[in-house]
């Protein structure tokens, strides 16, 4: 565990924020239940072959139906802030096209408010990869200007009916995998993709990731500028966007893989921030896309410039990089024009760039941490930062003991080293604000169904019997000693259900 300098001085700034976060499709469950429509992911789900072990949402760790439960567990843990997500289609079934659903707005008052009497401070994203599918059968969801209209609506409900509590916003989480999972592999709904990324039966690999983007940006700066001109004021709140960032080290020290590692930080992460912050997307992408980049009107730019109050950013692991531009690259992730001419890969002369995991993709490389966090701070003038998601994941075994999966070292380990990182880039002055571990339960990974775990707490699949792991204890430990206050803001919390 890290230890305080000897001169005693904190490791972490005034009341910052420790917790645990989860989101709505991969923790609620409850399908349907209680007026709740269909999202893009129940229809994804139930379509054979598209999650590894075949399984759904529909129940996940019922966190819907347990909540008082799971939040008696973080309580105990010691966080003061839960980073959750609303589920769109249980607010908004049909969208704008259609009623709001009360029992959803209850539920989430009665989510929010039991937070906040146990001393822990909402942390809510709109939008976590999930939306109802009712605007996807309407008009194509984020491939078309509409979008826009119908996120700035729902946004919209979700501060007048929560925000009065809710003092940290974030608009997406990670847009720019939802973007390249769902419009250029099609591995994620809707699964639009075309060859050689992918064999869909719809799909522009091409050319629909960019004008996914696009309305997701624009939707992201018309919810900006309601919570600024409606909320704000009274509400005292801020409100972000997460990324998911990865560090992509260069694979050599020459010129051109140096290069091609900011290209590959350029098609990822400031795709998205350099529009949010700047108000134009990053010049590298620019100069290699041309007209394929869609283009921002005047009015869109202004509106876009410092279009946040803080950045989230989801990081787990790095990539080394090799440029391909002025070498010719066995194809890869990265390789192609629209990519940006760089190729991902974990490993250099047959050595891991960190040690490997079960996971393929996720390798354990803590000096990333401090080198994104540090890269961020610069690019973006030190602008307020959390990490929004941080863990370590296992691929469930089916002789895997439960002994083994309660006595999780590893993530351990990972953790602990991890932090060490962050603590390094906060002292040399980046302005981070809290930390989320990923997960808080097990729960529903995506396409890996139930085949893959990141949570401190054990969910038995069956009994859905919540069981703390090492990693919980170690946590709780590590905020005893290093967090300082819980979040009080009680006097808020009264009769916030509303009737129909």
């Amino acid at each position: 565990m890290p230890r305080q300098s000897s001169d005693s001085a904190p490791l972490f700034p005034p009341n910052f924020l420790f917790g645990t976060a989860s989101s709505s499709y991969q923790c609620e469950g409850a399908y349907l239940s209680e007026g709740k429509g269909l999202n893009n992911w129940d229809v994804f789900t139930h379509k054979p072959g598209n999650i590894m072990d075949g399984s759904t949402g529909d129940v996940a760790a019922d966190h819907y139906n347990r909540y008082l439960e799971d939040i008696d567990l973080m309580d105990s843990i010691g966080v003061n802030s839960y980073r959750f997500s609303l589920s769109w289609a249980r607010i908004l079934p049909k969208g704008r096209f259609g009623d709001i659903n009360w029992a959803g707005i209850n539920h989430y008052n009665k989510l929010i408010d039991a937070l906040l009497l146990k001393g822990i401070q909402p942390f809510v994203t709109l939008t976590h990869l999930d939306f109802p599918q009712e605007l996807e059968a309407r008009y194509g969801s984020w491939l078309s200007p509409e979008s826009q209209e119908d996120f700035a609506y729902y946004a919209d409900i979700c501060f007048k009916f929560f925000g009065d509590r809710v003092k940290h916003w974030v608009t997406f989480n990670e847009p720019n995998f939802q973007v390249n999972l769902g419009y250029r592999l099609g591995t994620y709904p809707p699964s639009h993709c075309s060859r050689p990324f992918g064999n869909c039966t719809y799909g522009d690999s091409e050319k629909e990731p960019f004008i996914a983007a696009h309305n997701m940006i624009l939707s992201h700066a018309a919810a900006v500028n309601i919570y600024r001109t409606k909320y704000k004021e009274k509400q005292r709140g801020s409100i972000g966007i997460v990324m998911h960032a990865f560090w992509f080290e260069p694979i050599s020290n020459s010129r051109a893989d140096k290069l091609a590692a900011e290209r590959a930080q350029s098609f990822s992460l400031n795709w998205f921030l350099d529009a949010v912050i700047f108000g134009r997307y990053p010049p590298e992408m620019k100069n290699i896309l041309g007209s394929r980049l869609p283009e921002f009107s005047s009015i869109e730019q202004e509106r876009l410039k410092n279009g946040l109050d803080f950045i989230g950013i989801n990081h787990y692991t790095s990539y080394f990089v090799q440029d391909c531009i002025s070498s010719v690259c066995e194809p890869g992730t990265g390789t192609t024009k629209t990519e940006g001419f760089w190729r991902q890969s974990s490993e250099k002369n047959g050595v891991h760039i960190g040690e490997p995991t079960d996971l393929e993709w996720l390798n354990v490389y803590p000096q990333g941490m401090e080198k994104i966090v540090t890269y961020v701070k610069e690019r973006y003038h030190n602008m307020p930062m959390f990490i929004t998601e941080n863990g370590y994941g296992i691929l469930n075994k089916p002789n895997l003991l439960n002994e083994e999966i309660i006595n999780d070292i590893k993530r351990v380990e990972y953790m602990t080293d991890y932090l060490d990182a962050l603590i390094m880039a906060i002292r040399k002055g980046a302005d981070v604000r809290g930390y989320f571990v990923w997960s808080f339960l097990d729960s529903f990974e995506w396409t890996y169904g139930y085949t893959a775990s990141f949570g401190l707490h054990h969910v038995d699949n069956d009994t859905l019997k919540r069981t703390p792991k090492l990693s919980a204890i170690w946590y709780k430990k590590f905020i005893a000693e290093h967090g300082r206050t819980k979040y009080r803001i009680t006097d808020h919390v009264s009769g916030h259900l509303v009737a129909c």
